[in-house]
């Protein structure tokens, strides 16, 4: 043994053990006194356990709780330690303190008989059949583990057919965690569970709840207002009374006019409501004037992902990432079906859509018309119907539900066109055309407006913007930027369109701010790292900017622009360099259907792997 050690550890499987060596003052220099001190591992359960069979035969029992036509024979001070309840009833000067039976109401027997078994052992075994009795009289008597327990088992059978059943069971018993999963749970859900039984029996008032709530995660708004039919329709004789103040609890203002008018027209129970179709028709006809909305888009409470498509590093890029902005980690996904740089990228219900681009690797040249569609759940990517002709440096935003290609070139040739896409019907439909040809434009939608800013048309890089208005499919020219460029960051915020970054000759790093409402241009704070063919996106109210080229390098950089402070800070850089990638954000399996479009940048005069039969070549460098 170590001499400097002045302590004994003994182990044994009964018992652990702790002693320590003292010199007395009063002991010759040679004698020590030992102090040991013992912990005795299965005490507690062994004087529980005699407790129990004690119980069992009423051996030293001094109460008898009557519940129904049951008797249970019990010691005072084991109920008082295990429940506060108990505790109060034996020791607070209340009559029971000197009654030996004490009759309780509103316990079933059988959860009676489980809680006090639970007093004296530590176990407790719920089942489905039991679990509602059991917390409802541990929740009385105040028993906190069986509380726990049971609230860990309804967690674990949240499913959506008993969900809401859950949510306010746990909210009558004050049982605030698991409400707050069960809630969680069903906003999650919210398209399963409006299928099930227990949506269609809410009550109004609960229904207006539940619609309510920033968090509900849905595709688009559709799935909130057909709900609401459903339920209305479930008994629509005493229901319809009801519809008016129930529609205004669904954000009206997020549906396109098209489905709008429809509703208008031919829904039977709109119709039967004068109300509900006044109501309905001042909001067709704000959003058909373009009136921007007090009214916010729903954020969900469900992990949020950038995603990262494609790009050039070398050669064009087929990969896929994902950056999850709440634990701030990148993971690779389903790599692209073809390489892709220069292309378009867009949210529209609850998948992602990579459009156009250019496949420049080795072998290969040539510009896309392909349209692919990545299902986030599945992580795997399905070709769409192709577009009108090839573009590459494409502008991709959603409007109304539909995807746009704005713009783009094939070769030598700049596109003026713009065609949109109906997921539904699996179809492009060409719309007007742009007044001018733009490569590398960019494109944001606000109120309902597409606009086009910048980009090349082969000879000039356009500082002009157009806005398209797809009521009358007309273009009209808004107040230009003050400086040309093309590859340009684009994206919409509230009121504002932000256009960051670019190529004019040199890399970029100022930062345009065009005001929608009052119509003009202004600059805000530049970026810290000149760029051209970056991608950016919007999510919590701030602007991300990802890689790029500055002139020299591929950038991995990322930036985050906050506007309430008008600063940019250093985010998490892309797992590496790239430009001529596209981006957009996911939240969960389904996904904001209000992302921006967004840019690649484009300089004809430096070809990079250019076939002789499109020169000049767009070149991702710029």
């Amino acid at each position: 043994m170590d001499g400097d050690d002045d302590s004994t550890c003994y182990n044994n499987p009964r018992y652990a053990t702790e002693c320590s060596r003292n010199m007395s003052s009063q002991s010759s220099p040679n004698c020590e006194q030992v102090d040991m001190s013992f912990m005795m591992i299965d005490y507690l359960k062994d004087v529980m356990k005699a407790m129990d069979m004690m119980r069992s035969h009423q051996m030293l029992t001094d109460v008898t709780l009557e519940v129904g036509a049951e008797h249970y024979n019990a010691h005072r001070v084991v109920l008082a330690a295990a429940s506060p309840y108990f505790k109060a009833m034996f020791t607070g000067g209340l009559k029971e303190c000197e009654m030996s039976r004490v009759k309780l109401q509103g316990i079933s027997p059988t959860a009676m008989h489980k809680l006090i078994s639970f007093m004296y052992t530590g176990r407790i075994r719920v089942t489905e059949n039991t679990v509602c009795q059991l917390l409802a009289a541990a929740t009385m008597l105040q028993v906190p583990n069986v509380i726990q327990a049971c609230c860990d088992f309804l967690e674990r059978q949240l499913d959506p057919s008993n969900a809401i059943g859950i949510a306010h069971f746990a909210e009558q018993h004050g049982c605030l965690e698991l409400s707050k999963k069960a809630n969680q749970y069903i906003e999650r859900r919210f398209i399963q569970i409006c299928r099930e039984e227990e949506f269609l029996q809410l009550s109004a008032n609960q229904l207006i709840q539940l619609i309510r709530k920033d968090e509900l995660n849905v595709q688009d708004e559709k799935e909130v207002y057909n709900a609401v039919l459903k339920w209305i329709k479930y008994d629509e004789d005493t229901r319809n009374r009801k519809m008016e103040d129930i529609l205004s609890a669904v954000r009206c203002q997020f549906l396109p006019p098209k489905f709008l008018n429809d509703q208008i027209q031919k829904c039977d129970v709109i119709k039967k409501t004068p109300a509900c179709k006044e109501y309905l028709t001042k909001i067709f006809k704000d959003l058909t004037l373009h009136v921007r909305t007090a009214v916010k888009e729903r954020t969900p409470n469900i992990p949020r992902v950038i995603y990262v498509a494609g790009g050039y590093f070398k050669q064009s890029l087929d990969i896929l990432e994902g950056f999850n902005i709440d634990d701030k980690t990148w993971i690779k996904l389903d790599r692209l079906i073809v390489p892709r740089s220069g292309l378009g990228c867009a949210f529209l219900k609850g998948h992602f859509y990579a459009v156009g681009g250019r496949n420049n690797t080795p072998g290969n040249s040539y510009d896309s018309d392909w349209v692919d569609r990545y299902n986030p759940i599945l992580d795997e990517w399905m070709p769409c119907h192709p577009m009108s002709c090839p573009r590459n440096r494409v502008g991709v935003a959603v409007m109304d539900g539909l995807l746009y290609a704005v713009g783009g070139g094939e070769c030598t040739k700049y596109h003026n066109s713009v065609e949109c896409y109906d997921p539904e019907m699996d179809k492009w439909t060409v719309v007007k055309p742009m007044h001018y040809a733009r490569l590398a434009v960019g494109v944001a939608v606000v109120n309902r407006l597409l606009y086009a800013i910048g980009g090349f048309d082969g000879t000039i890089r356009h500082c002009s913007v157009e806005c398209y208005h797809p009521e009358n499919d007309e273009w009209t020219m808004i107040p230009p930027m003050y400086t040309e460029r093309s590859g340009a960051g684009v994206c919409a915020m509230d009121k504002y369109i932000y256009v960051i970054g670019g190529y004019n000759g040199l890399q970029l790093n100022t930062v345009e701010r065009y005001d929608t409402e009052k119509q003009v241009w202004d600059f805000v704070s530049s970026m810290k790292i000149q760029r051209s063919a970056l991608s950016v996106t919007v999510l919590d109210g701030r602007i991300y900017a990802m890689g790029g080229y500055d002139g020299q390098e591929f950038l991995q950089d990322v930036e985050i622009y906050d506007p309430t402070t008008d600063t940019w800070t250093e985010g998490i850089p892309l797992p590496s360099g790239r430009s001529g990638h596209a981006s957009a954000v996911c939240y969960g399996s389904n996904c904001n259907t209000q992302e921006r479009g967004l840019l690649m940048e484009t300089e004809p005069s430096l070809a990079v792997g250019a076939p002789s039969s499109c020169s000049p070549s767009t070149s991702y460098y710029k």
